[in-house]
C-alpha cells in the first residue's frame, strides 16, 4: 500500500463515495470511512499527532505521594518505593519511577557502605 498524503484525500470531500475513494487510493474502505469521520469531527484530513508521552500525567498527579514516601526513607530502592506506593493506591513501574526522578532532576543515591572496621589484611 502506498502512502497517501493528507492533501491527496481532498477528493473524499467531493462526490466520491468512501468505497470509490478507497479503490482510487488503493486502501481499505474502512480507512476512507475513518478519514471521512475525522473530517466531520475536526473539519480536516490532517493526521493526528503521533508519539509523545502518554502516561507521565498519571504519575505527576501523585507527585506529593511519591515524594512523601521518598522523604520518609531517602535510601529506599525503586522497587521498595514501588511497593510502598502500591499501599497508597498508586500502581507504577520501576522504570516509570526512574523516569519521574530523572524528569525532576532528583538523584536517589543509596547511603555509601560503611568502611570496614579493620585496616589490617585478614587471611
Amino acid at each position: 500500500m502506498d502512502f497517501v498524503s493528507w492533501k491527496d484525500r481532498k477528493p473524499l470531500a467531493s462526490a466520491l463515495s468512501c468505497r470509490a475513494a478507497a479503490a482510487r487510493f488503493g486502501v481499505a474502505p474502512s480507512t476512507t470511512i475513518r478519514w471521512q469521520a475525522q473530517r466531520r469531527e475536526t473539519g480536516s484530513f490532517a493526521p493526528k499527532p503521533q508519539g509523545g508521552d502518554m502516561r507521565s500525567r498519571r504519575i505527576e498527579e501523585r507527585r506529593a505521594d511519591i515524594l512523601a514516601v521518598w522523604e520518609a526513607r531517602k535510601d529506599i530502592s525503586l522497587e521498595e518505593l514501588r511497593l510502598a506506593l502500591i499501599e497508597v493506591g498508586l500502581h507504577v513501574s520501576v522504570a516509570g519511577l526512574y523516569r519521574f526522578f530523572v524528569r525532576h532532576g532528583m538523584t536517589r543515591k543509596k547511603r555509601p557502605a560503611m568502611p570496614s572496621s579493620r585496616t589490617a589484611l585478614t587471611s
